[in-house]
Formats: C-alpha cells, sequence, structure tokens
C-alpha cells in the first residue's frame, strides 16, 4: 500500500488543533515541512516529552511526509529553553543520516510561537496570506505528535491512542498516553482529585481552550490536555463570560487604546487584523459588512483578552461576534492576491515572554513538569466519536453485537468526503452504534 493510503487508512489527523486530516495535507507540493514543536500552549508537556522519547520515530515519519509533498528543506521548530531535547533531535538527525533535509530552527520563548502562521514566519521569514493557510506561501505544518503516527501508519499502526497533559491546580501533575475514547473522568482522576464539584476543566491550553462543558464525555485523537483550576480562579471567570456580557462590557469601557492591534501576533506579521476596530464595530455598529470581515482574521489566541489590553475587556469576542455576523451574511474576507506583507518594524519589541503570559493569567504557581507516566488506562468502554476531525464524520461499518479488535476500523471516510477513519482502540463488543459514536465495551 503506498504510504498516503496507509497515513489515509490510519486516520491520522492534527494531533491538536482542529484535526486536519493529515493525508488531504500531503496532497500539496510545498518548499518546506515544518514540524511544529513550539508547545506555546502554558502547562501543556505532550511535545517535547515526545520528541525525547521517540525521535527517531517522529523525525523518520517527518521526512516521510516531507518527501511526499515534495519539500527541499524540512524544518523542526522548537523553542531554544529545550536545549536537551534539540541535542537529542540532532544527534538523531545526524546518526539516521537526515542532516542535508532536516534542520532544527530554534524558536524564541515567546506566546504564541505555536501559531503555524507566527511559525512559519519564524522558520522561513514568509508570510501566509490573510485568511489564508501555510501551503499559499509553500509550507506545510505537521506537530511532532502527527509525525509519528505517520511513521506508525508506515508500520501499519493506525491511530488508537492519543497523549494527553493533566495540569493545573492539582496534586497530580502527569502526561500519559490514552486509549482514544476513554471517558475523560478516567483520566480527570489521574490528577489526585476526585470530587470536581469546586473545580473547572480547561480543554487543552488554558490561553484557546474552552471550557469543558461536560466532564462525563470521551477523549478524542485531537486531545493534547486538560487544565483543571477552581472555579474562583480568573482565568476560569473570564472564560465563563457569555458573548451578551462581553457587548456590554466591551460597549460601556472601551477607550480605542488600541493596545489589542498593537500586541496581535497577526497583525506583527503584517496582517490587517485590528481587534480595535473590532471594538469600534461593536461601540458603534454600522453596515460596512466587508469592513467587519476584519473578525475572519483572528487566530483567537486570546492574547488580546488575556494580556494586551490594559483593563480586561473581551477584544477576540468581539472578533468573534464579526465573524459570525458576516459569515452569517455569506460575506467573506476580500485579499488582496497582490499584496506584499511588511512584518511591523517593532515586532521583536512587542512579542510576549512565556513567564510574562503565565503570571498574567495567574498560572505560575501551577508551571510544573508534568512528566511521561507508565500507567496504561484499560477503560472497561470507549465511546470513538465519528466527527473528531474536520470534514465529514466516519460512516459506521460495524453494527451492535459485532465483535471488534484493536486497531480494526470501525468507521470509513465518507466516499468523495473530507475526513478521517476510526479504530477500535480495545477489543471487544460493539454495545451502540450512532450517528455521533461508536461504543465498545471489552
Amino acid at each position: 500500500m503506498a504510504l498516503l493510503d496507509q497515513i489515509k487508512s490510519a486516520g491520522v489527523i492534527g494531533a491538536g488543533g482542529a484535526g486536519f486530516p493529515t493525508h488531504a495535507k500531503l496532497t500539496s507540493n510545498a518548499d518546506y515541512i515544518l514540524m511544529n514543536g513550539a508547545e506555546c500552549e502554558p502547562l501543556l508537556r505532550v511535545d517535547q516529552q515526545l520528541m525525547a522519547m521517540y525521535p527517531e520515530e517522529i523525525i523518520r515519519g517527518f521526512e516521510m511526509a516531507g518527501r511526499m509533498v515534495g519539500a527541499k528543506q524540512a524544518i523542526i521548530g522548537i523553542k531554544g529553553k529545550h536545549g536537551d531535547v534539540i541535542q537529542i533531535l540532532r544527534d538523531t538527525i545526524d546518526r539516521i543520516g537526515f542532516a542535508d533535509y532536516i534542520s532544527v530552527g530554534i524558536l524564541p520563548d515567546i506566546y504564541p510561537a505555536g501559531d503555524e502562521q507566527v511559525l512559519v514566519y519564524q522558520l522561513t521569514g514568509r508570510v501566509v496570506p490573510e485568511a489564508g493557510i501555510p501551503i499559499m506561501c509553500g509550507c506545510v505544518v505537521m506537530n511532532s505528535e502527527t509525525a509519528l503516527n505517520v511513521y506508525n501508519a508506515s508500520k501499519g499502526l493506525p491511530v488508537t491512542e492519543t497523549y494527553v497533559t493533566v495540569a493545573g491546580d492539582i496534586p497530580n501533575r502527569l502526561t500519559l498516553k490514552v486509549p482514544v475514547g476513554t471517558p475523560v473522568l478516567d483520566v480527570l482522576k489521574l490528577s489526585g482529585i476526585t470530587d470536581f464539584s469546586e473545580y473547572k476543566v480547561i480543554d487543552g491550553g488554558p490561553m484557546m481552550g474552552p471550557l469543558l462543558a461536560d466532564i462525563h464525555g470521551f477523549v478524542v485523537k485531537k486531545n493534547k490536555g486538560y487544565v483543571i483550576l477552581r472555579k474562583d480562579h480568573p482565568l476560569i471567570r473570564k472564560k465563563e463570560v457569555t458573548d451578551p456580557q462581553a457587548r456590554k462590557i466591551n460597549h460601556a469601557t472601551c477607550e480605542q487604546c488600541r493596545m489589542c492591534t498593537d500586541m496581535c501576533p497577526r497583525a506583527l506579521i503584517g496582517h490587517d487584523t485590528a481587534p480595535h476596530k473590532a471594538m469600534r464595530f461593536m461601540l458603534y455598529g454600522g453596515d460596512d459588512m466587508q469592513g467587519k470581515t476584519i473578525g475572519q482574521l483572528c487566530c483567537q489566541c486570546n492574547l488580546c483578552e488575556y494580556f494586551a489590553c490594559p483593563i480586561g475587556l473581551h477584544p477576540k469576542m468581539a472578533n468573534m461576534a464579526l465573524k459570525d455576523e458576516t459569515m452569517k451574511a455569506g460575506v467573506r474576507f476580500q485579499r488582496d492576491e497582490n499584496r506584499e506583507y511588511k512584518p511591523n518594524k517593532n515586532r521583536d519589541w512587542r512579542l510576549v515572554p512565556s513567564h510574562r503570559l503565565i503570571a498574567r493569567i495567574g498560572l505560575t504557581g501551577f508551571d510544573a513538569p508534568a512528566p511521561m507516566s507508565d500507567i496504561r488506562l484499560e477503560p472497561q468502554e470507549v465511546h470513538i466519536m465519528l466527527s473528531q476531525h474536520v470534514g465529514a464524520p466516519a460512516q459506521p461499518i460495524v453494527r451492535a453485537g459485532d465483535r471488534v479488535t484493536v486497531g480494526q476500523m470501525i468507521g470509513r471516510i465518507p466516499e468523495d468526503a473530507l475526513g478521517a477513519a476510526v479504530h477500535a482502540s480495545i477489543g471487544g463488543e460493539v454495545t451502540e452504534v450512532t450517528d455521533k459514536y461508536i461504543a465498545i465495551r471489552r
């Protein structure tokens, strides 16, 4: 089987973020392939540990992906503070003979170094066009766990597990491998907390991750971590603000200082995104629908809300309100295809160091190691979600009562659709098949 077909059959998706199907991304032709090893979200610890534990597998998977897209150069982006991991990667690259193709690119310890458009600029000097994706400037981006999964797919191994960090205001901080479909609560209890009535859980990193609506859900392939904080933590209160509340607060208080725009990561690489203008639309309204499409340029990193605004307003939510309004009206941002992007001349002095951000959002006391654990969760029942990725949900190919084994495909990509296959993460009996999930009991 060709490697692309192996990756497609294995159900490899972006291990984090939106979960874009990797086989679709690797049909592109690119000048560069970049590995996002920045892991810039505070408290998450997956990527650095994977690169230290499985450097050869990750590098080989990355090289395979790079050759598939015809990339002339492959660059691993990692923060300079991870000196031990950098040395492991460089030694491995030399040992297996890839030094003429793969290099390690050193990133500053800033947020959001892991935003793929910031990453592209830091590693190549190219700017992804507004409302665009990296391939538009000749780049393909994947993270370290995805590269590991590409390698595993080449060996015939589908994605049945994912790596997550459990962090926050908890006794036990750890990172571990979890079967896809595991009850989230089983993972959370490894924190040492059993009663979550006084806690809230952030699904993902503390900056971009939303509050987990239901701790009784199930792990999906793109989960990277859970941050557990007390209900009265300021970050939790910030995330609990509703859209109507944000509108009222913004309308009453914004004085148009434009700090949100001056520190916006996308604005600093030359995009016309302007959170302060989104706030102005919220203040005064207006019928300029094309002008309101600036909301579609927001990467939702939350830097404007959690760091830049001196009085803690909600410019990101203003962007999201404009995005929702314009998308519902069918109005899209119109990009100037001939535009030459010029990064802000003051960019280097406006980058936000990670330690300052962590202090600002009240997480300094919890910024501690979360070492890889050898704990092996063995859930009695898993729920494999049919939609864990960008695109159409997988179509079930099993029925209740069927017996399945670990790694067996149980949901396939719909014909002529973007999607990803799903596989059994435990062996046992299929107990339920719905339009949302397949349940398997061990």
